[in-house]
């Protein structure tokens, strides 16, 4: 069964055209653009036979509520369910050790878009999340994630501590991250299988959350601020993590 779902934005257009090109219904375009920006997509739309309109501005807007559409709309088919289940990831035939980002509670999808273009980048298995009192996947996350949301298995679980509870059972290191941890990013050795858990805005981790975890760290900081988006802390995080497995081979 499929549904559908709007996404807007250039950015966010473009990298679903290039990675999915069937699953664009069509695309609504401002009819007053002009410039090398809606050259480009044309041209992709061109390559790809995908249906268009050129529309109106007050159209586009009826779309998109208080968002800023850049003068793009699109329509795309989207699969229910095809986002895999944790088991199905782990009792795949990947031979590589995994490596999982889990959100506790990430409410802004500004964050939600961010965490997956980051996750794309470092090369996780999948995002996964609890369903209540999260972000879910919607436009605003499609457009901030640029494509990311459509590469990385989106896993939305309704019982979190469950879920690490089986990650742990099968072998997956879980590592939580603190700001008030002694254990800093660059003391830790990471090997093998990982998930790494990065808490909700402002509020961390859950306590249970954190008592699940196999070991806590916080990020070392340098300067005045003292806290980062978790996009950006979950970046220099897995990056770490990266470049420990690239080196140790």
């Amino acid at each position: 069964m499929s549904t559908e779902q709007i996404i807007y934005g250039f950015h966010s257009i473009t990298s679903h055209i290039r990675m999915d090109p069937s699953s664009i219904k069509e695309i609504f375009i401002d009819e007053f653009r002009t410039d090398g920006r809606v050259n480009d997509l044309m041209k992709l739309i061109g390559t790809h036979q995908i249906k268009y309109h050129l529309s109106s501005k007050d159209r586009l807007d009826g779309f998109i509520s208080n968002q800023k559409h850049q003068g793009v709309v699109a329509i795309i088919r989207e699969v229910k369910n095809k986002h895999v289940t944790i088991e199905d990831i782990i009792e795949s035939d990947k031979s590589d050790p995994f490596l999982f980002l889990i959100l506790d509670g990430i409410e802004d999808p500004h964050n939600l878009g961010a965490c997956f273009r980051v996750a794309d980048a470092m090369g996780v298995d999948a995002i996964v999340c609890p369903k209540d009192n999260a972000v879910g996947l919607n436009s605003t996350v499609r457009k901030v994630a640029s494509g990311g949301a459509e590469s990385i298995p989106f896993v939305v679980v309704t019982n979190l501590a469950r879920t690490i509870r089986y990650l742990k059972e099968k072998g997956v290191f879980i590592y939580g991250t603190d700001d008030e941890s002694k254990n800093t990013l660059n003391q830790i050795s990471f090997n093998g299988s990982i998930a790494l858990i990065m808490g909700s805005e402002g509020k961390g981790m859950r306590r249970l959350t954190k008592e699940l975890c196999d070991d806590i760290f916080s990020i070392p900081m340098l300067g005045l601020v003292e806290s980062l988006n978790v996009s950006v802390a979950s970046g220099i995080c897995l990056y770490e993590i990266n470049r420990q497995k690239n080196k140790h081979g």
